[in-house]
C-alpha cells in the first residue's frame, strides 16, 4: 500500500520553496539612477555643415531682424526709470500711452472711459535710449507677455492702492491720479482722479496688466474688483502701436505723487 501521508509530506517540502522562490522573484524591486552619461555632438560633416544650417537659417533671421530694427519714432533724449523718487519719465509714457491707446477700444466695446492706468515698475525692462525707436525697443523695455486689462475698482480699493503706492515707495507709472502725502507720517492727504477728489463709493476703471490684475507685486486690492475686462491686447502691442502713431517721443515730467 502506498503511504499518503509520507508523499503528502514529500510534496509539501518539494513545492512550497518552489513557491515562495516564485513569489520573491515577482516581487516588485525598486530601481535607482546610479551613473548619467552624456556626449556631446558637434556639428560637423557627420551630422551636417555649419554653412548649410546657417544658409537655412538666414533668411529667417534677417527678415525678423528687418522688422525689429524698422524705425518707428524719435525719442529727444534717453527715459530710465532709475531717475526718480515717485514717478519717472518712462514710467509717466508707459501709462500715459497705455491709456491713450487702449481706452479707445475699451470705450468701443463698453462706453466707459478709463479712469486711471497703474502699472508696475519692475515691468520695464529697459531704457527708452535717445535717438530712434524701433519695434525692437519695445520688445526690450517689455518682453513679457502680459495684456491690457480694466478692472473695476470702488473708491475705497482706490485709497488702498494709494496706501500701497506709498508703502512701496517706488516710482509705479500712473496716469489719472494726483496722490498728496504728508512726508513726515507718509500718510494720505488727498486723492484727485482726473482733478475731482475720490468718492468712495464710485465705481473706477482702472487700467493695468493682467498679471497686476491677479495680485501681483502684493497688488491685492486688485482682486477686490467687482469687474474686469480683458482687452485681449498685449501690452508690448500697445507700445509698439504707440510708437507708429507718433514722431517724437514726448519727455512727460508732470508730478503726480507730491510730498506735503
Amino acid at each position: 500500500m502506498v503511504n499518503l501521508r509520507n508523499n503528502n509530506r514529500f510534496s509539501i517540502q518539494i513545492i512550497a520553496p518552489v513557491l515562495l522562490f516564485l513569489l520573491y522573484s515577482c516581487a516588485s524591486k525598486p530601481y535607482h539612477n546610479y551613473k548619467i552619461e552624456g556626449k556631446q555632438i558637434p556639428v560637423s560633416k557627420e551630422y551636417g555643415e555649419v554653412n548649410s544650417i546657417n544658409s537655412f537659417v538666414t533668411p529667417y533671421r534677417d527678415h525678423i531682424n528687418s522688422d525689429l530694427d524698422n524705425i518707428l519714432a524719435y525719442s529727444p533724449e534717453t527715459l530710465d526709470k532709475s531717475k526718480g523718487e515717485w514717478q519717472t519719465t518712462i514710467g509717466n509714457l508707459m501709462a500715459d500711452l497705455t491709456v491713450e491707446i487702449g481706452n479707445p477700444v475699451f470705450n468701443k466695446r463698453t462706453g466707459k472711459n478709463i479712469d486711471i492706468c497703474l502699472l508696475n515698475h519692475g515691468g520695464i525692462r529697459a531704457v527708452l535710449p535717445k535717438g530712434n525707436v524701433t519695434t525692437r525697443t519695445a520688445f526690450e523695455i517689455m518682453p513679457f507677455e502680459n495684456s491690457l486689462i480694466i478692472v473695476e475698482l470702488k473708491g475705497t480699493q482706490i485709497r488702498e492702492m494709494a496706501e500701497y503706492i506709498l508703502k512701496e515707495h517706488k516710482p509705479h507709472p500712473l496716469w489719472g491720479m494726483k496722490l498728496i502725502f504728508n512726508k513726515d507720517a507718509m500718510t494720505v492727504k488727498s486723492i484727485l482722479i482726473n482733478g475731482k477728489p475720490l468718492d468712495n463709493n464710485t465705481i473706477y476703471y482702472v487700467a493695468t496688466s493682467d498679471y497686476l490684475s491677479n495680485g501681483g507685486d502684493k497688488m491685492d486690492f486688485f482682486k477686490k474688483a467687482a469687474k474686469t475686462h480683458d482687452m485681449d491686447y498685449k501690452l508690448r502691442n500697445v507700445i509698439i502701436d504707440y510708437f507708429k502713431k507718433i514722431d517724437t517721443i514726448p519727455v512727460i515730467t508732470e508730478q503726480r505723487i507730491i510730498a506735503e
